[in-house]
């Protein structure tokens, strides 16, 4: 079962490789990250550390079973006031077998018993029918507010944690 893991600096050449390797896939339904992205990726992944521990974004990687391959990228930022911002990234070769929905729905339970937060907004472009179709499993509501997404037409949704995101260990018995 791949692994949930918060963002360390050891993680960088994995994390470049799955951004090559997945380039094209991702520009399929989200934004490019450009070119300048890959030529400045070390600084780039030294300044997402730096910016994790002030505490105002935790950023995740998904590790394959082999420990050396990210299959995905699952990050909780802007951090405020009790809620964040939710985004998730999944390997072309990784997607259609639920690992999205799962990673999320434990991502719950990490953001209200480690980062204390009551919720969480999410935003999908319209064309991007798979985070939609993850982010409406998993709970999130549409907010009826389009945003844009580099241009493109998007949804925004809001997911509210609680008790019932805690886990079993937490139920309280009538």
């Amino acid at each position: 079962m791949p692994e949930l893991q918060r963002l360390r600096p050891d993680h960088a050449p994995a994390i470049l490789a799955f951004e090559r390797e997945n380039r094209a896939f991702f520009a399929a339904s989200v934004p490019d990250r450009g070119d300048d992205y890959f030529t400045h990726f070390a600084a780039r992944h030294a300044a997402l550390l730096a910016e994790q521990a002030t505490g105002a974004c935790h950023f995740h990687v998904l590790v394959a079973d082999d420990g050396d391959e990210i299959m995905g990228r699952f990050n909780v930022v802007d951090v405020a006031d009790g809620s964040a911002e939710l985004g998730f990234r999944l390997a072309e070769k990784a997607t259609g077998r639920g690992l999205a929905t799962e990673v999320v729905r434990d991502l719950f339970t990490l953001c209200t018993t480690t980062y204390a937060l009551a919720a969480l907004r999410a935003s999908a472009a319209v064309t991007n029918t798979a985070s939609r179709a993850v982010l409406t499993r998993t709970g999130f509501a549409p907010t009826g507010e389009e945003v844009l997404l580099s241009g493109k037409r998007g949804l925004a949704y809001v997911r509210e944690l609680g008790r019932r995101d805690l886990g079993p260990e937490y139920t309280q018995c009538a």
